[in-house]
């Protein structure tokens, strides 16, 4: 084994790490309590800041069986690897990591970030995609 896998034994664990480093700055600074789009202003800039490269309110095209059906927009996609999906609720519930799940699948991505700005504490799950077929979900 590498010896940065045993540091970072995760994909993108040096990026998440930055992020979520960022999202505890933000929340320190803040608190709890705001609208999800000042945590999203404010995560923007401490990212900017902190020399991330991301695109905020990153459109996808959202497909049924090859039939494009909507689109969704995901809160930032950073480094062009990673998707961050934030939310200021006062607890995360499946429904959100749920959510988190399919933008990476609907995005064809390894790896993303959900991260909750509105409870006391801020909390942040890494979220990967998933092994099963889709039909299996």
């Amino acid at each position: 084994m590498h010896q940065d896998e045993v540091k970072n034994p995760y994909k993108y664990s040096d990026i998440t790490r930055k992020v979520i480093g960022c999202a505890m700055e933000v929340h320190r600074y803040l608190g709890n309590g705001f609208q999800e789009v000042i945590y999203q202003r404010a995560l923007a800039l401490e990212m900017q800041q902190q020399g991330l490269s991301f695109s905020r309110e990153h459109e996808m095209q959202i497909k049924y069986k090859g039939f494009d059906i909507g689109t969704r927009r995901v809160d930032f996609f950073v480094e062009e690897k990673v998707m961050v999906e934030i939310k200021a609720v006062i607890q995360l519930e499946d429904v959100h990591l749920a959510q988190a799940i399919n933008y990476l699948e609907a995005y064809g991505l390894e790896i993303g970030l959900l991260i909750n700005f509105g409870s006391k504490s801020l909390q942040f799950k890494r979220v990967m995609k998933s092994i099963k077929p889709r039909s299996e979900l």
